[in-house]
């Protein structure tokens, strides 16, 4: 079985990285988002097995989007992607129910495991 990533950030080299990272790993990236409004619209629509979801975007933002997220289906497998200097709200995000949190610039390995870790797999 294939397993679902939806890829949310503002910035396009970002999700490229993300991307290329999570398909060498053998994921399939089912949707890319640039704000959380649009996450939302492809959350409802793809429902991925889990969602990279970057905390600092423009219309909404990935705290925001993901107390929606969670309500559409609480069992949703978010992992928050953050830059330094953002511990309060990685902490925010883990007590709203995110799986996980990477912090930029992604190390390949770090994504992978947290993935897995989301999924409770290896």
């Amino acid at each position: 079985m294939s397993i679902g990533v939806m890829i949310v950030d503002d910035l396009s080299f970002v999700k490229l990285v993300l991307k290329d990272i999570v398909e060498k790993a053998g994921f399939s990236v089912v949707a890319l988002a640039s704000d959380g409004v649009e996450a939302l619209e492809l959350f409802r629509e793809h429902r991925p097995q889990v969602v990279l979801l970057d905390i600092t975007m423009p219309r909404m933002d990935g705290i925001t989007a993901l107390r929606q997220m969670r309500k559409i289906d609480p069992a949703a497998s978010v992992i928050m992607c953050s830059a330094l200097g953002q511990q309060r709200l990685i902490v925010q995000a883990i007590g709203l129910g995110a799986r996980d949190f990477i912090v930029k610039p992604f190390r390949p390995e770090r994504v992978v495991g947290a993935i897995k870790k989301a999924l409770d797999i290896e």
